[in-house]
């Protein structure tokens, strides 16, 4: 059969530009395509750097679906069900609200693919779909499959070398998707997770959920990584702060950056969400992160049920005096199946079910303390600030090592990201990715 897998095209954000969208291949289409059984024809398509061709005579389409990517993907099974094509959809938005998306495919599949991925290509071969699939009872780490890194089209993207070490987060927190009911935590093999650095590069970005999720399963890999001389970037969260062993392992085998989920400077905010964040430690936090010359990505969440008009400014002010390198700003948005999503439907706070606007960048609820204008309007405005010259001035980072990427990120990422992406155009994605990276660490 000629299997076709796709990534829907995302919605961008204000802020974003095609570097978003091109930032790194999906892990998930690369997954599926390792795991389809011999003797069938794969074709991978990025809506985000292709367009689909619809008239392409396919015999099963996968489909990988965030959420604000849902309202695409129902478009792109459509067109191909008309034709008779069966289509199957996966993802985390499935798997976390599988009721809402049975309808709009031939099948989907809810948890992980590794073991229900060749019996949905051999039942579609055999005309005998079924409607779901779903087997995730006792799914374990060793069971997570390698991505085919080798089909991956090197010059569409800015960084290729990315490796998961786990899946989900033991974590709950009520607006995250690790709160859905069919989430799981799981570790790989240590094994597997360096064959897959030695397939990709020495420049690494872990996309785990929660990268110490496990403490002494990240105190082994980080051993194991020693001597591989590595550049790598990962998320954490502030519970970091309890283990400074693991922070100075973490300067010792090449950890550059870590985003974290701050979320708030409110401590009601926090507890509201089930975030057990304390925020009387965040500055402990990041004079530990910068004493050992790594740079603090933080992540904020705007609209939580303690934030008002006056929210922005306090976080801004923190974040400045703080020098936090980098900022990834969000409005509260209620995923479906989250606990969030129920608590607020319960109390009828959801105004709009556009799931294309569920992509954290726009105000789909009724906030307690603000109007939804003034929730918009002040999620824009700590963008542009943080962002400005003078609080990139501002925040220029004390460790010489960081000043390059610093200056990369908040310049030619940030601030002037649309003429990055203009650049684009002209010279490949992994290009602007390499040089970045050897401007910035001598790789």
């Amino acid at each position: 059969m000629k299997i076709l897998l796709i990534q829907p095209k995302m919605i961008k954000r204000p802020m974003d530009t095609d570097l978003k969208a091109r930032m790194s291949p999906p892990l998930s289409l690369l997954t599926l395509a390792s795991l389809t059984p011999e003797g069938h024809e794969v074709v991978m398509v990025n809506e985000n750097i292709e367009q689909i061709d619809f008239s392409e005579k396919a015999d099963l389409v996968g489909i990988t679906i965030t959420l604000d990517v849902f309202p695409r993907a129902a478009e792109i099974s459509k067109r191909f069900r008309e034709q008779g094509v069966p289509v199957v959809a996966g993802g985390i938005h499935v798997t976390c609200s599988p009721e809402d998306c049975k309808g709009y495919f031939s099948a989907v599949c809810i948890g992980p693919a590794e073991r229900v991925w060749a019996r949905i290509v051999n039942d579609a071969g055999q005309g005998a779909l079924m409607g779901e699939y779903f087997d995730m009872d006792g799914f374990r780490g060793e069971e997570i499959a390698s991505p085919a890194y080798g089909s991956i089209d090197k010059n569409n993207y800015l960084y290729t070398n990315v490796v998961l070490t786990s899946r989900g987060c033991p974590n709950r927190c009520s607006f995250c998707y690790n709160s859905c009911d069919n989430r799981t935590h799981v570790r790989r093999p240590i094994n597997d997770v360096i064959n897959d650095i030695k397939a990709v590069g020495r420049h690494i970005l872990f996309v785990d959920d929660n990268f110490i999720g496990d403490v002494e399963y990240t105190k082994q890999l980080l051993e194991a990584i020693k001597p591989m001389s590595l550049v790598w970037n990962a998320a954490v969260t502030t519970k970091i702060l309890d283990y400074p062993e693991l922070l100075d392992l973490m300067r010792e085998t090449g950890c550059q950056s870590l985003f974290i989920g701050f979320e708030s400077v409110n401590t009601k905010s926090l507890e509201d969400v089930n975030k057990d964040n304390k925020v009387e430690r965040y500055e402990a936090l990041i004079h530990a992160i910068h004493s050992r010359g790594i740079m603090v990505n933080a992540s904020m969440v705007f609209g939580l049920d303690g934030d008002d008009a006056t929210t922005f400014k306090r976080t801004l002010e923190w974040l400045v005096k703080m020098r936090v390198e980098t900022l990834t700003s969000h409005i509260l948005t209620p995923y479906p199946g989250t606990q969030l999503h129920k608590k607020m439907q319960e109390a009828w706070r959801i105004t709009d079910y556009d799931l294309g606007k569920y992509n954290t960048s726009n105000v789909v609820f009724t906030p307690l303390g603000m109007s939804p204008q003034e929730l918009y309007t002040g999620y824009r405005w700590i963008y542009r600030q943080f962002y400005s010259f003078k609080n990139i001035i501002r925040r220029f980072p004390e460790s010489k090592a960081q000043r390059k990427p610093y200056l990369l990120f908040n310049l030619f990422y940030r601030k002037f990201g649309a003429f990055t992406s203009a650049v684009a155009r002209i010279v490949p994605m992994n290009i602007i990715g390499k040089v970045a990276a050897s401007i910035s660490y001598k790789l």
